[in-house]
């Protein structure tokens, strides 16, 4: 089975390779803005299917042997989708919000062949410690807060504001490993029965 990542990110790339080595990338973009009342877990797998979607549709030879593979991830607190910081004051207002709390973070993935596809939706309890403004301010300047949505990354210096998570690692970091092979697994038995 042929197997495509619509996906750009290192981390994403860098977890599949554990549980599907021989995979190649494929674009995909898409408008990630959130639809009027849209929830998260509907905004996240609306996003995965859609990069599923448009990474099959950008292969020169797609055919129903071959699968692209899409995933978003959003971190939500109190109902409220926190997206990648714009600025110093962006960063410092969401993990301000953050500090001493608890937060979701939900990673959708979705397999598409062109005409069949399957989507999962992974949410994580990620509780924070309490962070002061100083620390902010130099986690902001180390550069890793930049691309992250909610303004941190679990598995670099953003970690360390981490007391403790209440479900999938790998999903907070881009891809949830469990959930991905299960789609995989469905995907080849979909390929065996044809």
């Amino acid at each position: 089975m042929k197997l495509y990542l619509a996906s750009q990110s290192p981390r994403r790339r860098e977890l599949l390779a554990y549980i599907w080595p021989d995979f190649e990338l494929v674009e995909a973009q898409i408008d990630e803005r959130v639809l009027d009342n849209e929830s998260a877990h509907d905004y996240v797998c609306r996003l995965a299917m859609q990069k599923a979607q448009q990474g099959w549709q950008n292969l020169l030879s797609a055919n129903d042997s071959c699968w692209t593979l899409g995933s978003d991830t959003a971190v939500v607190y109190q109902q409220h989708i926190l997206g990648k910081p714009v600025d110093l004051e962006d960063c410092r207002r969401t993990l301000t919000m953050l500090s001493g709390q608890t937060h979701q973070v939900m990673t959708a993935i979705s397999l598409f062949n062109g005409t069949e596809q399957f989507v999962d939706c992974v949410t994580t309890l990620v509780q924070f410690r309490c962070i002061d403004n100083q620390e902010i301010d130099d986690y902001w300047h180390s550069g890793e807060p930049r691309d992250k949505a909610g303004s941190y990354g679990i598995q670099g210096i953003g970690g360390k504001f981490v007391e403790q998570i209440h479900g999938s690692y790998s999903a907070v970091v881009g891809l949830p490993l469990c959930e991905t092979r299960a789609l995989l697994s469905r995907a080849q038995q979909q390929v065996g029965e044809k």
